[in-house]
């Protein structure tokens, strides 16, 4: 009998691409959890859904053998909220430890948890990144809130013995992406100047295809087992190159004029997008040595040819 693998966030950027890839494995169902049943996935594909409040008493979780925890409220620039902790942490933490928990008591052996890299911070100095074992440090109610998630998940597995893998990822990008990356192709294609052309930043990220490949290593790998994982594609980029990169994928050369990024930090700040200067001229690099030693995992594709597969989504207007 094939095992179940559960699936949450199914319907969203990582989740789909998850599902997708693991119809591929034929010793492996995959089972959906939604919040919309209207959802149309493959025949194959099992349906459960969960209600608006977070609640899944009717969801069963015979034959699932590993759980991967996609679903979150994610990050939001300029969140309107009142309280973005406590909405953050109903999500992203009430709701996970809430399905852990019922997946523990059920025997339910691993759940992989996508976490975020803004559990550890926001920015690193060049040469200097992120570790997986470094002391959590994050700033925002978001990563607050994944810090919790993590840390209830831990508390569960000493408790009633499920195997937690925590996977932290950088930014993801791929087929489909969306807001700023996709900006930024955009402001490409048409041609307009940057003045993004003297970044001297480093800043790591991570396709979509080699964050899957990691997931699915991470479902059965012994060495995953009670981990934390950093993930990228294993070449960090300024921004400047990274432009460079994306208008090479898009067959347009990126204009770009080399305004130092002191004032672009200046006019950012007038402008009221200080995040924004944070992200084009901060740096943000992680190591990801203790996932290639413990899981022999490396990345399945380099930045490039992550880049090229954008390129084509984003000229096959598909999004």
């Amino acid at each position: 009998m094939s095992e179940k693998i559960l699936v949450t966030g199914a319907t969203g950027f990582v989740g789909s691409a998850l599902v997708e890839r693991l119809l591929s494995c034929q010793e492996k169902q995959v089972v959906a959890l939604v919040r919309q049943k209207e959802v149309s996935f493959p025949t194959e594909v099992l349906v459960s859904v969960v209600s608006e409040k977070g609640e899944f008493a009717e969801l069963s979780f015979d034959d699932v053998k590993s759980i991967v925890h996609c679903a979150a409220r994610v990050h939001i620039m300029n969140d309107r909220s009142v309280n973005p902790l406590a909405d953050f942490r109903e999500v992203n933490v009430k709701f996970t430890l809430d399905l852990a928990r019922r997946a523990a008591e059920a025997g339910v052996k691993r759940f992989v948890f996508l976490s975020s890299i803004k559990v550890n911070g926001e920015e690193t100095s060049p040469g200097f990144p992120f570790q997986a074992d470094d002391i959590p440090a994050p700033v925002d109610p978001y990563g607050c809130s994944k810090m919790e998630a993590e840390q209830g998940l831990r508390r569960i597995s000493e408790e009633l013995g499920i195997e937690v893998v925590i996977i932290r990822p950088v930014l993801v990008y791929g087929p489909g992406v969306k807001a700023n990356f996709r900006s930024m192709m955009n402001w490409l294609d048409k041609g307009f100047p940057l003045p993004f052309g003297a970044i001297q930043n480093k800043r790591s990220l991570v396709s979509l295809d080699n964050l899957v490949d990691l997931i699915i290593t991470c479902l059965d790998h012994p060495g995953a087992a009670n981990q934390i994982f950093m993930v990228s594609d294993g070449e960090d980029v300024s921004t400047t190159d990274l432009l460079i990169k994306m208008g090479n994928a898009l067959g347009k050369p990126a204009r770009l004029i080399p305004i130092p990024s002191m004032f672009i930090n200046v006019g950012a700040v007038l402008s009221g997008r200080r995040d924004l200067a944070r992200r084009l001229n901060g740096s943000l690099q992680v190591d990801i040595q203790k996932t290639r030693k413990l899981l022999d995992w490396s990345p399945i594709e380099s930045l490039d040819e992550g880049l090229v597969k954008v390129a084509k989504d984003f000229r096959s207007g598909s999004n």
